[in-house]
């Protein structure tokens, strides 16, 4: 008999911060589901986004290429339908990949390869058109400050969208293995979760049990004067730089349930994955689009380049293939995890993309691997979120030096093997300059602030002609998932400071 082609379960999630899961050294937060399958495969201890933004840093992961190279950086932003995906790949390959849940696409196009697509998205499909109303939580899903107000125990629709995301990925693993083996064809599924995106608001159980246990914030905001000057504007333009002490504890508690309550749902795909005996062969892979402050430097939700935010977690199983219980240093970014899933499912890599297979490093065919990835932040000025400032910012990793690029603003630089916590910015030490210069040299090479600049004010353009066109014709929506007001509570709090043991 042939040997079977490979399945791929990929579960993604929102903004969860890569330090919050046991298996990254988190010691009290519960997450016994991704905890095993890290002991049973690898961990990646450096994997970044392509851009700390949810929109481009999926539509980058999809396509692995940077979002310049395809002119997608901000939430409104529409992925070209002729870019060819990581789905598009696999479909030439033979498999009809399914995605079950969260994708976040703009645009007619809501597919991007994928041959079916159920539960969709909460978002409309269009700018223009009227968004769901959050009711009590309305705004507490933005960067703004009523996601520090409408904060701790209660129950967002995102979470009541990720339980019927978990029970109808559980009804189509159950459909594939009841399937006779001999005609079962290999399968490609994507989960797409919303948790722990904020709102932060969880159970009153798992709220209660983090402000009992949880550690407050290890990095205070430094004074004005040291801080870099963008990274001070959008703290105080975002409202952020007086919050409370109850209600930071509120909101972290509050995550650290999201990441729980997504921990006990991956945990209930994975146990049908391995009773169903469609484990056997199948690479799992989990991984999220961006991470979150949550409080760290006086900072929240994502937007910076600092590792709060920027890098994500990364753990691929795949028993008899993969090691077990590795932990993997390279340098990584969801655009080289495309082409890896597309090179383990035995695909053509995606061409003139900007991501590369680290398929040959897992698999001890290779041990070539350049430790070096970029992560972009672009804005224009329009939409509410920016604070009205339009930026172009990027950061690069090679080995152990990280340089923030801010556009018009001072570099930061850190050495992440002194400094793991970017604490101390090297970008002024005399014995520095010469690796400033090199590294700034590399990161704009092919990434030119003004021309990014002005393709948005162009591109801004052409997407209000959608917007007023959408708002007008109302073109509705496909794959999306019906948010209700109602489904969102915030119940009382109770005093924030920890109860005596």
């Amino acid at each position: 008999m042939p040997q079977r082609k490979p399945n791929l379960l990929f579960l993604f999630s929102d903004q969860h911060a890569q330090r919050v899961s046991g298996c990254y050294g988190d010691a009290v937060v519960r997450t016994p589901s991704l905890d095993r399958l890290a002991s049973q495969g690898v961990t990646f201890d450096n994997c970044y986004c392509p851009s700390p933004v949810c929109v481009p840093s999926r539509m980058a992961a999809l396509t692995a290429c940077h979002p310049h190279r395809q002119e997608c950086w901000t939430n409104d932003d529409y992925l070209a339908s002729d870019r060819p995906t990581w789905l598009h790949a696999l479909g030439a390959a033979g498999y009809r990949s399914q995605l079950i849940g969260r994708m976040h696409s703009m645009g007619p196009d809501q597919l991007h390869g994928y041959s079916q697509r159920l539960i969709g998205d909460h978002s409309p499909n269009w700018s223009g058109v009227k968004r769901h109303s959050m009711g009590v939580l309305e705004n507490a899903n933005d960067p703004t400050p009523e996601s520090l107000r409408a904060c701790g125990a209660g129950r967002s629709a995102y979470e009541l969208k990720d339980e019927q995301v978990t029970v109808a990925t559980i009804d189509a693993l159950q459909e594939i293995a009841a399937t006779p083996e001999e005609s079962r064809e290999a399968f490609s599924l994507t989960v797409g979760l919303m948790l722990p995106h904020a709102p932060y608001v969880a159970s009153r159980d798992w709220v209660e049990y983090y402000l009992d246990t949880l550690p407050d914030v290890a990095m205070d905001a430094p004074p004005d004067a040291a801080e870099h000057p963008w990274i001070h504007w959008w703290r105080h333009n975002r409202g952020i730089d007086q919050t409370s002490l109850q209600q930071i504890r509120l909101a972290r508690a509050a995550y650290w349930g999201l990441v729980s309550t997504m921990d006990e749902m991956i945990g209930r795909i994975l146990q049908t994955l391995s009773d169903t005996g469609l484990d056997r062969n199948t690479l799992i892979v989990y991984a999220s689009d961006h991470g979150d402050h949550l409080g760290e430097r006086g900072l929240w939700w994502k937007h910076t380049f600092f590792d709060e935010s920027v890098k994500v977690p990364l753990i691929m199983s795949m028993p008899g293939t993969l090691p077990a219980g590795e932990r993997q240093s390279a340098v990584v970014n969801l655009t080289d995890l495309s082409q890896t899933m597309v090179d383990a499912l035995g695909a053509a890599p995606l061409p003139q993309a900007d991501g590369n297979s680290f398929w040959p490093l897992l698999t001890g065919a290779s041990e070539q691997w350049d430790n070096r990835t970029f992560s972009e932040y672009c804005t224009d000025a329009v939409p509410a979120w920016t604070g009205g400032m339009a930026v172009q910012q990027r950061m690069m990793r090679d080995g152990d030096f990280k340089l923030h690029y801010y556009h018009g603003y001072p570099p930061l630089l850190f050495d992440l093997a002194a400094d793991p916590d970017e604490r101390v910015n090297l970008a002024d030490r005399p014995e520095q300059q010469q690796r400033l210069t090199a590294m700034q040299k590399t990161l704009l090479a092919d990434w030119k602030p003004d021309d990014i600049a002005r393709t948005m004010r162009q591109r801004r353009q052409r997407k209000d002609i959608l917007g007023r066109w959408a708002a007008v014709t109302e073109p509705g929506n496909t794959h999306l998932w019906p948010v209700k007001p109602e489904m969102n509570l915030l119940q009382e709090n109770q005093p924030a400071s920890r109860r005596e043991p």
